[in-house]
């Protein structure tokens, strides 16, 4: 599930492979915003699907000459993108 605050877009619940489409969808119509602020802390489970949902943010935004930042995200998905080696390729928000 996705929230705007205003400020930045609160993700919750699973970013697993059944959510991955709406994700990225709902994701994507978000991204109004010259930076769009993904807020991760109640992400409750994450797998493979959740980095390729960021990618693909990712890419629209640059699409859209805009960008996305990646705030409080699971250790679980920091793992996930150690072991695939592209935790460099996050756009990890470092002010939260």
């Amino acid at each position: 599930m996705m929230h705007d605050t205003g400020t930045s877009i609160e993700v919750s619940g699973a970013m697993t492979l059944p959510q991955a489409r709406d994700l990225l969808t709902t994701g994507n119509s978000l991204l109004k915003a010259d930076t769009t602020l993904f807020d991760l802390s109640a992400v409750a489970a994450v797998d493979s699907s959740a980095l390729a949902v960021i990618f693909g943010w990712l890419r629209q935004a640059n699409a859209l000459n805009r960008q996305i930042r990646i705030s409080r995200p699971p250790q679980d998905l920091l793992s996930l993108a150690a072991l695939y080696g592209v935790t460099e390729l996050l756009p990890l928000d470092t002010q939260t």
